[in-house]
């Protein structure tokens, strides 16, 4: 079973930046489709950004222009670089990876942004 772990959260000013990372326990990426996810306090678990077996990207609306996404095949870790963020921003963060009926979500990484 493939286990991810996030890291690369914690409380930042708003205009700050943040990179989190995912590192997968063994090499999917030219397998599984990634994802970033947040949810925020009272809210449902919401897309924030995914990338494709071939590396085509896709952003949510309130983050384009703000966030990254990307990988490193090599270490077998997935990013999201963070820039311009907003106290909206603050959620639990987690990552995914999804290929046919796998789903796999890694425990989260709290990013906190104060006004």
């Amino acid at each position: 079973q493939v286990q991810l772990v996030e890291s690369g959260g914690g409380l930042v000013q708003s205009g700050g930046s943040l990179r989190l990372s995912c590192a997968a326990s063994t090499n999917i990426f030219s397998l599984y489709a990634m994802g970033w996810y947040r949810q925020a306090p009272g809210k449902q678990r919401e897309l924030v950004a995914t990338i494709s077996r071939r590396g085509n990207k896709n952003y949510a609306g309130s983050v384009k222009d703000r966030f990254t996404i990307s990988r490193d095949n090599a270490k077998n870790t997935l990013y999201l670089q963070m820039n311009s963020l907003k106290p909206e921003d603050t959620a639990v963060y987690y990552c995914n990876a999804a290929w046919g009926r796998d789903d796999i979500w890694g425990q989260g990484t709290q990013v906190t942004v104060s006004s």
